[in-house]
């Protein structure tokens, strides 16, 4: 079999020739016929995109994507939204520390970068929550500097262009050599992209289609046979079960009483209802003195390190209740289902169908 570290160049040129032909549309990207006539990505959407594809998928990230840059097309007109704003626009897609962030970053770049991102990884990385990998993809896709981008599908066909064993996480550095060694000075950013749809799209975790992959020659997995049993993953830990308890509490007028989570922690900054802490054995965290009554289903929920199972406990909320520290009192007008956390709108969704 041929040295693929030393055969670079040509694999790099037979990818992007694919690429030109089979790329992904998605609304953050320029094409590549696009690119070639000299249209820019612009930075400001790469980075949106990028934050919101953390640990979430395309298709769910997608209709967010049009959402905020409809809303907020600049980065300075995100730096200027009220915090309860954009996270409420963000409820629903999980892992809100990624909202609080892109906040802190937007606001970041308005102040101090006249609005403009910076065009290097190291003033890209020094940026409020941007990492390693964000700040290669952006790099990457939005200035084409030659910056390894390594995500899911760039380990999975680096590890099966390869045929490397090692499992994940302890994989990651050599995945990442063998994938910088590919990356080309010509159209890296193209070359970044090509690298993720081929994982997306042809290198997929289940039945890969070798046949039509372009790099189906030089790929070592391919040939040994091994493709489908790689990358190899170090076995997860069961994940432990939570319980908590949370309190609904509505007035005759259609007023809700919420909270405001702490911004740190789960679901950070986020609107939510009452409730207990979430652990093996939950204390009843009453936000006020009522007949609280159970409505019989349970929200159960999953995170990433843990399953939760919530009581779910109604009471009526009194006319004269006046709401302390955090507590918010939402009238029914201004109340939006859409706004709550996943997990709180299962709660909801349960009160509304009893």
């Amino acid at each position: 079999m041929r040295d693929l570290d030393s055969d670079s160049q040509p694999q790099s040129n037979t990818l992007l020739d694919w690429y030109d032909h089979h790329a992904r549309s998605l609304p953050w990207r320029i094409s590549p016929s696009d690119r070639a006539a000299g249209v820019w990505p612009n930075p400001y959407r790469i980075w949106l995109s990028e934050v919101m594809l953390q640990q979430t998928t395309v298709a769910a990230v997608k209709d967010y994507f049009h959402r905020f840059t409809n809303r907020w097309p600049t980065v300075a007109d995100l730096a200027a939204a009220p915090d309860a704003e954009v996270m409420g626009e963000w409820a629903g897609l999980g892992y809100y520390a990624r909202a609080r962030n892109l906040l802190k970053c937007a606001r970041v770049v308005t102040d101090q970068h006249g609005g403009d991102f910076p065009d290097t990884y190291d003033g890209l990385i020094a940026l409020p929550g941007i990492g390693p990998y964000t700040a290669a993809a952006i790099s990457a896709i939005a200035f084409d500097l030659q910056e390894t981008v390594l995500d899911g599908n760039v380990e999975r066909v680096m590890a099966r262009l390869y045929d490397i064993h090692t499992a994940l996480p302890t994989a990651k550095p050599q995945l990442k050599e063998k994938a910088a060694a590919l990356t080309p000075a010509h159209r890296p950013g193209d070359h970044a992209q090509a690298v993720m749809d081929l994982g997306a799209t042809i290198c997929t975790p289940r039945n890969p289609a070798c046949s039509i992959c372009p790099w189906r020659a030089p790929c070592a997995a391919r040939l040994a046979g091994t493709a489908s049993e790689l990358p190899k993953k170090t076995p997860k830990k069961p994940k432990p079960t939570r319980l908590g308890i949370i309190y609904l509490a509505r007035r005759t007028d259609g007023t809700w009483l919420l909270e405001q989570r702490p911004d740190k922690g789960l679901l950070g900054g986020m609107l939510g209802w009452p409730g207990s802490e979430w652990n093996d054995a939950p204390t009843p965290a009453q936000p006020f003195d009522a007949n609280w009554q159970d409505i019989g289903e349970e929200v159960r929920h999953t995170f990433t390190h843990f399953h939760l199972i919530l009581q779910v406990m109604l009471a009526d909320l009194p006319a004269d209740f006046i709401p302390q520290n955090n507590q918010r009192l939402i009238a029914r007008h201004d109340f939006k289902p859409t706004d709550l956390p996943t997990v709180m709108r299962k709660a909801f969704d349960l009160w509304k169908a009893r």
